[in-house]
């Protein structure tokens, strides 16, 4: 009973763990705030990435070849509108400089 009874008057390190939870919970809340920021960069990074590949020019022709004994008629072929871009669109950016790319929506909860 008497050590239930120093145990529970005694106070050493109260004030050092109530500052260490109040440091740590501040600690948290930035490094979810971080956290959440560095997640949409590399969502819009990605999307600026996958926007530079769909721009890339795919178009490719040659003519008709003939030999001594055969003959190959020539080809085309046209890059046609990826999924989301604008038809005869020259980027798939959106107006404003860094705004997300078309076809990307960053959508949060409000719970974050």
């Amino acid at each position: 009973m008497k050590l239930m009874l120093r145990l529970w008057s005694d106070e050493a390190g109260f004030v050092i763990s109530s500052e260490l939870i109040l440091i740590a919970a501040i600690l948290v809340m930035g490094l979810l705030t971080g956290l959440a920021t560095i997640r949409d960069q590399v969502v819009q990074e990605m999307g600026d990435v996958a926007d530079a590949v769909s721009e890339l020019q795919q178009d490719m022709q040659w003519a008709g070849t003939t030999g001594h004994t055969s003959t190959v008629a020539g080809t085309t072929f046209t890059d046609q509108n990826d999924f989301c871009e604008a038809a005869g669109g020259v980027s798939d950016q959106g107006a404003a400089a860094g705004s997300l790319p078309q076809c990307i929506a960053l959508t949060t909860s409000d719970e974050e």
